[in-house]
C-alpha cells in the first residue's frame, strides 16, 4: 500500500538502537458525510476503529476482528485498501523506539451496529463507537491538540489527519470538484 501519511514524534531518538516492528489497522466507514469512530472519553477524542494485527493474523482479519470488537458491527464489508500511516514514535516498552505502520481499508456496514466487546482499558477509558459528522469530528479533535500539552503523543495527530485526508479524498463533493 501507498503510504498517505508519514508522522515523526519530535522525541523520536536521532538514532535508536531498538526498534519495536508493529503493524495496526484502521477502518474508514462513511454514510453521506458521517463516518463511523470511537469517541474516547479520557482523552476527548475521535479516532478510527483498529487496533494491531496479530502476528498469525492477515491485515483483513484482524480488521475485520477489531471493526466487530470496537464497534459491534457484524455484516462489514472490505470495500478498498486506501494506503499506509508509517509513524515513529520513542520509548515503547524496552524499546527505545516504535516503527508503526497502520494499514486504512474503506469499509462499509450493513445493518445497525450489535454491543461492542471492548478490552477492559477501552471500557475503562471510555472508548464508544459513534456516528459523527466528518467535519465536526476532524474540529474538534483539532481543538483537542490546540489546548494539548507538548508531551501529546501523535495518536491524536494521526488520527485527525487521517480524517482530513478522508474529507479531502473520499467525500464526494470533495471527489466531484478534484475531477473537474
Amino acid at each position: 500500500m501507498d503510504c498517505i501519511l508519514d508522522l515523526q514524534h519530535p522525541a523520536y531518538p536521532e538514532a535508536p538502537r531498538a526498534i519495536a516492528q508493529r503493524r495496526a489497522v484502521r477502518g474508514v466507514v462513511l454514510r453521506d458525510t458521517r463516518i463511523l469512530l470511537l469517541y474516547t472519553r479520557r482523552y476527548d477524542d475521535y479516532s478510527l476503529p483498529g487496533g494491531g494485527v496479530d502476528a498469525s493474523e492477515s491485515l483483513e482479519d484482524a480488521l475485520l476482528r477489531e471493526m466487530k470488537e470496537e464497534t459491534g458491527a457484524r455484516a462489514i464489508r472490505l470495500l478498498a485498501p486506501l494506503g499506509r500511516v508509517d509513524e515513529r514514535r520513542p520509548h515503547w516498552g524496552q524499546f527505545d523506539a516504535m516503527h508503526m505502520q497502520s494499514f486504512v481499508f474503506h469499509c462499509a456496514v450493513d445493518g445497525e451496529l450489535g454491543e461492542p466487546a471492548m478490552e477492559h482499558y477501552e471500557s475503562a477509558n471510555g472508548m464508544r463507537p459513534l456516528w459523527v459528522e466528518l467535519s465536526e469530528a476532524i474540529d474538534h479533535n483539532q481543538a483537542v491538540i490546540q489546548r494539548a500539552a507538548a508531551s501529546m503523543g501523535t495518536s491524536i495527530i494521526r488520527e485527525t489527519r487521517l480524517l482530513q485526508w478522508v474529507q479531502e479524498n473520499l467525500l464526494p463533493q470533495n471527489q466531484s470538484s478534484r475531477s473537474r
